[in-house]
């Protein structure tokens, strides 16, 4: 499989080296063509680097893993017509840290999630793994026991081909939860504040959420 990974930094290179690792062709794209984190990794992990459109032109899954407050520019550097009716797996968080206070932008009323989806309405957006830390995104087994990632997306054969993809990165399907449409990435987008808090607690991001259901 093609994929594109937007974005340059813990997130985008740790996806794309475990797509790589796992024999799939990666591309990491960056607004420039020369970035130089961009051409050392894909120098190391045997993968491609190039702009926003040059990666998501030859893919054929495109993975947002920039801010979520830039995912929308990234997005359309990348080029609408290199993201119709392709599947565009968004990961990212609406966060920043302002005056040292996490904030969230959009928050409650839409997600980034939504707006990808109502700016690129011929893209298959699925909302996933953004609730947790980059190395537990492909690496679940840091974290022991049944936690779960979720998914979200209008388009239900692009949220079975994202499963597919968890599968790969070690979630198996029974710890892919499904909480519907694009609508729902608005509550795992919200939960950034708690999964700070968290880790503040902990001191440590190889932790996760687990649901059980009563009897």
């Amino acid at each position: 499989m093609r994929y594109a990974v937007l974005g340059t930094g813990d997130v985008g290179r740790t996806l794309g080296g475990k797509l790589a690792e796992l024999g799939h062709e990666v591309t990491l794209g960056s607004r420039t063509k020369d970035n130089p984190t961009a051409l050392e990794w894909a120098r190391s992990a045997g993968a491609r680097a190039g702009t926003f459109a040059e990666a998501a032109s030859s893919a054929e899954v495109v993975v947002v893993a920039v801010g979520g407050r830039v995912a929308l520019s990234a997005l359309e550097a990348a080029g609408a017509e290199n993201l119709g009716g392709k599947v565009v797996v968004d990961v990212s968080n609406p966060m920043a840290f302002e005056d040292g206070e996490l904030r969230l932008s959009p928050v409650e009323s839409d997600s980034v999630g939504e707006q990808i989806q109502r700016a690129f309405p011929d893209a298959r957006v699925v909302k996933t793994l953004n609730t947790v830390n980059c190395e537990v995104m492909v690496t679940p087994s840091l974290v022991p026991g049944e936690h779960q990632v979720f998914v979200s997306g209008e388009d239900g054969s692009a949220k079975e081909q994202v499963r597919v993809l968890l599968g790969e990165f070690g979630w198996p399907p029974h710890r892919v939860l499904d909480l519907g449409g694009i609508r729902s990435a608005r509550s795992v987008e919200m939960l950034l504040p708690l999964w700070v808090d968290l880790f503040r607690h902990t001191g440590h991001a190889e932790f996760n959420i687990e649901v059980r259901r009563g009897h």
